[in-house]
């Protein structure tokens, strides 16, 4: 069987590793969200794909969801020795060689996908792990502050503010012009189910879909998506904040309906939000919160046996 998965960061990693382990015979492609992607002291840092990566090839920091594990900040403290910025992004010793060598090979003229490719050769996540466009594209965040009304990386936003600045809209900058990257609408075509992670419905898996073309792939498969909104709130992270920028109430009814029934096939919601419905979507209840390894798996199950169900 082939499954296609989009992914975010934490939540997209933890449920693949869930998926991983429920369907070890599998083919798994990842199209992963590099709208998050920015150039820090020179080097090209990509966090979503590289918590996809570090995840499955047991290299995370398992506590915090991001970075590497046994992770030093030597690095990081003579950075603000000499008060480089920005300050307010940290990246470990570990870290640093990942974006060493993809810089290297950027520079070197290779594309995003193979560089990504390359560097998987040593985690061996045991998918294949594509980037959503080889094409640089980066979320900004409108707000308006102290300094005025302005564009801020999306990075800036979610890191040094915490999102405590209401956004006033985002935009992917380079969306017009991108490319899918080389495999991404292949994969999709080939895939037997596409299965949607309880990634950010923004700025995440929202993000991948505004590449040219692979939401219009993707509406030829039979999609099931599991919701990141349990009961109201986010799972994880600051998706409500992403969400009420867009005019979008933070429940698991309204992120269905921002995805719409052409997408969505399947969906799967906890079960204190039983009452979602949207015509031509099945939707089914199940406890949802992966609290644990096992509990991801049992849920990547379900997400997948409904798939296969709606696929017949």
């Amino acid at each position: 069987m082939h499954i296609v998965s989009l992914a975010g960061g934490i939540g997209g990693a933890r449920f693949l590793r869930g998926l991983r382990a429920t369907e070890p015979d599998s083919t798994i492609t990842v199209i992963g969200n590099t709208g998050d992607d920015i150039t820090l002291f020179g080097l090209r840092v990509c966090p979503d794909l590289d918590t996809v990566m570090y995840t499955l090839g047991n290299g995370i920091d398992e506590e915090q969801g991001w970075g590497r594990a046994k992770e030093s900040h030597v690095v990081k403290e003579e950075l603000a020795a000499y008060r480089m910025e920005p300050q307010w992004f940290g990246l470990g010793d570990r870290d640093f060689a990942t974006h060493i060598v993809r810089s290297q090979m950027l520079a070197a003229g290779y594309p995003l996908s193979q560089i990504t490719k390359a560097l998987c050769t040593r985690w061996q996540p045991g998918v294949r792990l594509l980037p959503m466009s080889d094409d640089r594209c980066e979320t900004h965040v409108v707000i308006e502050d102290e300094h005025g009304k302005r564009a801020v990386h999306f990075q800036e936003w979610w890191v040094r503010l915490r999102a405590s600045v209401p956004a006033q809209s985002f935009a992917l900058v380079g969306a017009d012009t991108a490319k899918p990257a080389p495999g991404v609408l292949e994969a999709v075509e080939d895939a037997d189910v596409v299965i949607l992670p309880p990634s950010n419905p923004v700025v995440s898996i929202g993000t991948i879909l505004q590449v040219p073309g692979i939401r219009d792939a993707l509406t030829a498969k039979t999609v099931v998506g599991v919701s990141p909104i349990i009961g109201g709130a986010p799972v994880r992270g600051m998706a409500d904040a992403c969400l009420t920028a867009i005019g979008v109430e933070t429940s698991a009814q309204a992120v269905l309906e921002l995805y719409g029934s052409d997408l969505i096939d399947g969906w799967l919601v906890a079960e204190e939000d039983e009452g979602v419905a949207l015509d031509g979507v099945r939707v089914v209840a199940r406890p949802i919160l992966m609290h644990d390894a096992e509990a991801a798996a049992g849920i990547a199950r379900t997400a997948l046996d409904l798939a296969l169900e709606l696929a017949r």
